[in-house]
């Protein structure tokens, strides 16, 4: 998650009170809430009380007098980097009181009550289900909700994540980000005043010997089925007129977990794909289609002729990334910061390595950058785990989020369930793709390769464990 605070507001304080400087934190580029420095300042000591002081970054302290303009600004920047480090912490970005604290700083900011309302949840086929929610529920309150509603099993809920995407004309969905712990769906969605907005859950891993476990359970195979049909109907898994022939056949029969068997052989399963957007690789401000998966990013581009080709980037050769925003300034300008400024640019640049010992950065502009990290992490994360010999199963819900659940209302697996709709027949869909950049890449250990380069400041760039922590049998 990128955490940010691109501005400042002068507001009025209650009942005609002085005035107070508010600060609109923004997340992957959306208001989320907006604070006083005060509240801040209240989450740092009770972090502090609650991890001690040498594990906090530094806080700007008070001022005695009130504050110039400039130092208005200083305090926004200082504020900001303090968000992003703690957020980047695993302790303290995890903790529940950094989650509650966002969790209610978003509601009294969007000024929603609490009250027990209907939320609109589609599955990856456009299918809705309906649940009833808390406006104050977090995600994972409303992610159980659907698993309630479909009948899926609480060990297979860690397998899908809600995310937060746009729907397009051509009702394609355009992915804006996976919905966090810090935040309250209902009001994440409904804040964004648009019908364009929607809530989709998918599943969330990215390995498909994950699908193995899925699979064991009705439900999990239906979801399964269903986002994979999905999938390839929009061309986000690339098929040919054969492969598409042996796909309707097993579809006809019903045969869904064959029909997935071969599924998982073709290229861009259960890849994630983001809309079209400019990479300076191979040539500078070059149109791409990036797709992510199999841990990879995957950039797709036509040639002359309308010849398709691909370059995949192995995530365990990015030696590391960042995300950069800029916000130009409108030609003869003098606006103050955060001020009169036009729209944000999103970048995600990576470190690669090209052959041995030659890294390059490679830099995708796209506003959806940030999902693009946020999937890089995931990856990443997904193979230090399986590494280490862990799983992302989840063994069901703990006594303390099986006592929250709410007599009466919808949370309980009792409550009137809604089955997976099996998805109309495949239509006729063929795309082909050829090798282009990992099949000219020879292995080499990753080890020893040295620190980042210069062109990045340490607190700008996302480390990658994997990096170092895989060895050249798994490249």
């Amino acid at each position: 998650m990128h955490f940010s605070i691109p501005e400042t507001e002068s507001r009025s304080g209650d009942s005609g009170g002085s005035a107070y400087v508010a600060y609109n934190i923004h997340v992957n580029g959306v208001l989320h809430c907006r604070v006083r420095y005060s509240q801040l300042l209240g989450l740092h000591e009770q972090l502090r009380k609650e991890y001690g002081a040498n594990v906090l970054p530094a806080f700007p302290p008070k001022k005695l007098f009130s504050l110039t303009p400039a130092e208005v600004e200083q305090r926004r920047e200082q504020l900001e980097k303090y968000m992003q480090a703690v957020r980047q912490d695993p302790l303290l970005g995890s903790s529940e009181t950094f989650n509650s604290f966002l969790r209610r700083a978003q509601q009294e900011t969007q000024q929603v009550p609490t009250e027990e309302v209907s939320l609109e949840v589609l599955l990856s086929n456009g299918q809705k289900v309906l649940i009833n929610v808390l406006t104050s529920d977090q995600t994972e309150d409303v992610l159980e909700a659907v698993a309630a509603k479909l009948d899926l099993p609480d060990d297979l809920i860690g397998y899908f994540s809600l995310f937060l995407v746009r729907e397009k004309e051509d009702g394609a969905f355009s992915f804006v980000r996976k919905l966090q712990e810090f935040e309250l769906p209902y009001v994440s969605v409904t804040s964004l005043r648009s019908q364009e907005y929607k809530i989709v859950l998918r599943k969330s891993y990215w390995d498909s010997a994950y699908d193995d476990d899925v699979m064991e359970n009705r439900v999990g195979l239906n979801l399964l089925y269903a986002q994979t049909v999905s999938d390839i109907e929009r061309g986000w898994i690339l098929v040919t007129k054969e492969q598409h022939r042996q796909l309707k056949s097993l579809q006809e029969k019903v045969s869904k977990k064959e029909f997935l068997r071969l599924a998982q052989t073709l290229r861009h399963y259960g890849y994630l794909r983001f809309d079209a957007c400019v990479a300076d690789f191979p040539e500078k401000d070059c149109p791409v289609v990036v797709s992510a998966g199999n841990s990879e990013l995957s950039l797709q581009l036509r040639l002359p002729g309308q010849q398709l080709r691909e370059g995949s980037f192995r995530v365990t050769r990015m030696r590391c990334w960042r995300v950069t925003s800029s916000v130009p300034l409108p030609s003869g300008s003098t606006s103050s910061p955060g001020r009169g400024r036009g729209e944000v640019r999103l970048e995600l640049a990576f470190e690669y390595l090209m052959s041995k010992d030659r890294l390059q950065w490679v830099t995708i502009t796209s506003p959806q950058a940030i999902m693009m990290s946020i999937c890089l992490q995931s990856m990443v994360d997904e193979l230090m785990v399986k590494k280490s010999g862990g799983s992302i199963r989840k063994c069901g819900l703990s006594s303390e989020r099986m006592l929250r659940r709410r007599v009466g209302g919808t949370l309980r697996r009792s409550d009137s369930q809604q089955a997976v709709k099996s998805p109309p027949l495949l239509v006729s869909i063929t795309s082909s793709s050829e090798p282009w950049l990992s099949s000219k890449l020879s292995a080499v250990s990753l080890r020893g390769i040295g620190s980042p380069s210069t062109d990045a400041s340490a607190s700008d760039v996302h480390g990658n464990f994997a990096f170092e922590g895989i060895g050249d049998e798994d490249l």
